[in-house]
């Protein structure tokens, strides 16, 4: 009953989700070309295409245009452009159920028109080069977010990730969100130090997000929100979307993820970008693997999560973000984008009402797009 309740609420509220890998997958697979990979059908080597986005009721997704970057970020403009241009072309292709979205009335024509509203959300500061030209450029080709960091520092913002240099934001990483708050673009918080995301929401006139993150509250892990952080999202009007990452939803998991660390940096690799040879480090995870097994993270412990961020920041405050083709295996039950209505179900037990459900799936993103466009309209 839980089940046909939820999948009833999607399809009256289809989920608008923060964050899917998928383009960079389509990269590593067959280097764009779509001709090769057909996700208008079901696909068995990837967590998303359009048939089980469908069965999963999405009605909105932020296609994350990322690049893998050292510390020094080089080719990363180059490379978030073919991303973006990737995602173009999934559209172009697609076009009776895909539809490029760069507002949230855009999103809601989309939805009424039985497509999937396509956004683009640029996944690491280092993706504009230390340029506000280029942050610009990317807002004309559809970004409507921007992650300040990933893995790594950047010259003018801190990551979670990485040693602490700056302590947050510089001068020129305050001039990037103010920025982002001129145009429309919702700088987004995953990845980045607690104190990259102090000075932001200091900084800043328009909401946040949190495109997938989770609670470090319930787990200790650096990319997760802290309580003092989702605390201030009311105030600010912005929004943590809870990621299924497993290492991010489990402690377990996370710890287990700390030792595989520490093993594979005795071995000279850094998990926090990709192997020069990805098959001696698949090796090596087996080999750690095989002597200490994976614990496997639940649908219960995503609820947990999704829970704890509506307790401390409010109902209004909290969506998802799945981080699907960006992370292998994900949660018991949460193994592809068809599985949502499995997470709903689990919430509807709890006793969500509908009014948050729906807020959760749809609303508050929707609100979250209109703040940063009446910013910009107010700059």
């Amino acid at each position: 009953m839980t089940t046909e309740r939820a999948r009833a609420l999607l399809a009256e509220h289809p989920l608008i989700d923060g964050h899917n890998d998928l383009p960079f997958e389509l990269r590593r697979l067959v280097s764009y070309d779509l001709g090769r990979y057909d996700v208008g059908v079901r696909q068995d080597r990837t967590h998303t295409d359009l048939v089980r986005l469908a069965e999963g009721g999405v009605g909105g997704q932020f296609w994350s245009v990322f690049t893998e970057a050292g510390p020094d970020g080089e080719r990363a403009v180059a490379e978030t452009l073919e991303q973006i241009d990737a995602v173009h072309a999934l559209v172009a292709r697609y076009p009776d159920r895909l539809a490029l979205a760069t507002t949230a009335d855009e999103v809601e024509k989309a939805q009424a028109s039985g497509r999937i509203a396509s956004l683009i959300g640029a996944e690491g500061g280092h993706s504009i080069g230390s340029s506000l030209g280029v942050l610009r450029m990317l807002f004309a080709l559809g970004v409507r977010y921007m992650t300040l960091t990933h893995n790594f520092n950047v010259p003018w913002a801190d990551s979670a990730t990485d040693d602490e240099r700056i302590g947050g934001l510089d001068d020129f990483g305050r001039s990037v969100v103010r920025e982002m708050n001129r145009i429309g673009m919702l700088a987004d918080l995953s990845h980045v130090s607690p104190g990259t995301m102090r000075d932001t929401l200091a900084t800043t006139s328009a909401p946040v997000i949190f495109s997938h993150s989770s609670a470090r509250a319930l787990c200790d892990h650096p990319r997760n929100v802290p309580d003092d952080v989702l605390a201030q999202l009311p105030a600010n009007g912005g929004l943590c979307m809870v990621t299924f990452v497993p290492a991010f939803v489990s402690q377990e998991v996370c710890d287990w993820e700390a030792g595989l660390r520490d093993d594979l940096e005795r071995r000279g690799f850094d998990i926090r970008i990709s192997a020069e040879d990805p098959a001696d480090e698949k090796r090596t995870v087996a080999e750690y693997a095989a002597h200490t097994p994976l614990p496997v993270a639940t649908i219960a412990q995503v609820a947990d999560h999704v829970e704890h961020v509506r307790d401390v920041a409010g109902a209004a405050h909290v969506g998802i973000g799945g981080d699907f083709d960006g992370c292998d295996p994900m949660p018991a039950g949460l193994g592809d984008v068809s599985c949502y209505p499995a997470l709903i179900a689990e919430l509807i037990g709890r006793g969500w009402s509908d009014a948050d459900l729906a807020a959760l799936t749809r609303g508050n993103v929707l609100r979250v797009l209109r703040g940063a466009e009446a910013t910009a309209a107010a700059t």
